[in-house]
């Protein structure tokens, strides 16, 4: 229990670690370029560890609690920039955060959410261009570690036609609308000639992923079981997984779970929840958090640099609005309050992928950048957000906010992430464990 408990703090620390350097070192290197002064680059608040002062002055830093960071910019009073202090009478106000041009200041904030989200566009892009994307036609290359009675007759460099009646293709199998049997007739051209051989249904009850703080994660199931019966009705195929979970309503089932040549028995409950549509908005279903796909591996093709890059901007822009949805449907109580996750869901979660391989970690790591950058565009006085809306004010009225109106509202900003943090907290540990 102790060592697993290690492994997710420190999961948990390196995914924070990253997204939180990357976001200060947005804020750093833009306030460089626009020639505003670093005092101090900080990873971790408290007793500083390590520190070392480079060229230009800056103070460069390991703090001994690993869980945010800072950049201190000349007259800032504060690491929040709020508030400033006097600097030397030899200093250039113009290399301070405070007396730097509108437009400096502006682009200094705003680069630490845009350098989460470049990492999270790089992260979904690299993973693509990594991973390829499926052949078309569909090759099979070997088949995943499955009990006997879901082998099949193909062999690798078979490309695979049909599945029955259905046409397989890389994009859209179909096979939703196949009939579950115990065998399934495969139409495949191997060696230039087309022939039929026997398989199992093209998606059987393996788990290919399992969702962090899901029942199923909660019962230790891990990636490749293979639920073979529920409530000791045999299962062939994921849909049947799916039948049983949205029959039970939240009723405990009994799995039999085969992993590594061993059957286990878990027992869980399926959990209420809220899922994004395509279409917007969000759909309430009982879940147990798996997911499956086909029983072989298929050979993949290369995508380009570019592609990537678009799909990745893609995947980037879709968290965004589907996190901005959930919010939205949160606090107008359309769904549970529950999606809110604190810091002990999101240390969960990290030791989670960790466990599940380097790909899905580092998958993580985009993700949460993606919502770390989108949380601090929030229009909240400490965070960026409030920053940008400052100024704003300061574009339009051709002149700073009030400093008592700033500090009453930097009390206000400070009580609401206060709040909301100790609600996540809250939901981690009693109301949504």
């Amino acid at each position: 229990m102790l060592g697993n408990t290690a492994f997710i703090i420190a999961a948990f620390i390196v995914v924070i670690s990253i997204i939180v350097a990357i976001h200060e070192y947005g804020h750093y290197i833009v306030g460089r370029w626009c020639g505003i002064h670093a005092e101090t680059f900080s990873i971790g608040f408290g007793k500083v560890l390590f520190s070392r002062v480079d060229k230009r002055g800056t103070r460069w830093q390991v703090a001994a609690l690993p869980f945010g960071g800072y950049v201190k910019f000349l007259g800032d009073a504060n690491a929040a920039s709020y508030g400033s202090e006097e600097v030397a009478p030899e200093v250039n106000p113009r290399n301070t955060m405070h007396g730097a041009p509108l437009w400096a200041r502006a682009a200094t904030i705003i680069a630490g959410p845009l350098f989460n989200f470049i990492l999270a566009i790089a992260i979904f892009a690299g993973t693509l261009m990594y991973q390829g994307r499926p052949s078309d036609p569909v090759v099979f290359e070997a088949e995943y570690n499955l009990p006997p009675q879901f082998q099949s007759e193909l062999q690798p460099g078979d490309q695979i036609i049909a599945a029955g009646d259905i046409v397989f293709g890389a994009e859209d199998a179909g096979v939703d609308e196949l009939p579950v049997t115990d065998r399934v007739d495969y139409t495949v051209v191997r060696d230039g000639e087309e022939i039929v051989v026997q398989g199992p249904y093209p998606v059987p009850p393996r788990l290919a992923g399992v969702n962090p703080r899901s029942a199923a994660d909660d019962a230790g199931m891990k990636v490749d079981d293979v639920i073979t019966a529920i409530n000791g009705e045999e299962i062939r195929a994921f849909a049947d997984i799916v039948t049983y979970v949205n029959a039970a309503d939240g009723d405990a089932l009994d799995l039999t779970v085969w992993r590594d040549g061993e059957t286990i028995d878990i027992s869980l409950a399926p959990r209420r929840s809220d899922l994004p549509l395509a279409e917007g908005g969000f759909e309430t279903r009982w879940l147990i958090g798996i997911s499956g796909t086909e029983f072989f591996q298929a050979a993949r093709e290369p995508i380009g640099l570019w592609d990537a890059i678009v799909s990745g901007t893609q995947e980037l822009w879709w968290r965004i609005t589907t996190n901005l949805s959930g919010l939205w449907h949160v606090f107008s109580g359309s769904i549970s309050t529950c999606n809110i996750s604190g810091p002990v869901a999101i240390a969960q979660a990290s030791g989670t992928m960790a466990e599940q391989g380097p790909a899905n970690y580092i998958l993580f790591i985009g993700v949460l950048s993606a919502a770390v950058g989108l949380l601090n565009l929030l229009p909240i006085p400490i965070l960026d957000g409030g920053h940008l809306v400052f100024h704003a004010y300061e574009a339009v009225f051709r002149r700073k906010p009030n400093d008592k109106v700033m500090q009453g509202l930097m009390v206000v900003g400070i009580s609401m992430i206060a709040t909301l943090m100790i609600f996540a907290l809250l939901n981690d540990t009693i109301l949504c464990p």
